[in-house]
């Protein structure tokens, strides 16, 4: 069954044709793709997108496309992607979040992601969930801060040289035991 999730302004839902544009549009913009190695090509999105529809077909859960309440525009996505063997604290479970940089500054990416953390802890039971990003993407290390994950450490992703500008990664986690005390949830 394929989760639909509901936040006051959002909804995080399967991916739809009518997406494909918009988020297209988003991988060649260089400031929403400014903490990621390269602009992606059109095919690149579309891949992408093929991949997360067939996860989320798969487990019911997955990275969602996310829309405006208000008027049923896309936004990004948001949501959960199981990162199996790639880094040296996998397997695990990553929450990320993605948006078109109109929708920037309005608390979206929080709200979005509060909505996953709770499916992931209440619904789906998942024991621990992480966030990683470059570290010199503040705006999405402090939305990590926001929903209560803790800073682990510091890592070289493993994709990138380490001379590269964006090779040195910062590790966030959530545990079960940690988000059912937090205020929000």
């Amino acid at each position: 069954m394929i989760i639909k999730l509901q936040t006051p302004r959002l909804i995080l839902r399967q991916w739809q044709e009518s997406d494909y544009p918009a988020f297209i549009e988003m991988g060649q913009d260089p400031e929403v793709m400014r903490y990621f190695p390269a602009l992606l090509t059109p095919e690149q999105s579309l891949q992408f997108i093929e991949k997360v529809t067939r996860q989320i077909e798969q487990h019911g859960w997955g990275l969602w496309a996310v829309e405006l309440k208000e008027n049923k525009e896309f936004i990004g996505f948001i949501g959960l992607q199981p990162q199996p063997e790639l880094f040296e604290f996998s397997p695990c479970i990553e929450i990320g979040w993605r948006l078109a940089k109109k929708f920037w500054h309005h608390g979206y990416a929080t709200e979005g992601a509060k909505a996953v953390l709770k499916h992931a802890f209440r619904n789906l039971r998942l024991d621990m969930v992480v966030s990683f990003t470059a570290c010199l993407n503040t705006p999405s290390e402090r939305v990590m801060q926001r929903l209560g994950m803790e800073k682990v450490r510091e890592f070289d992703h493993p994709l990138l040289p380490p001379e590269h500008a964006l090779s040195k990664h910062v590790l966030y986690e959530i545990q079960r035991s940690d988000y059912l005390h937090i205020p929000f949830c």
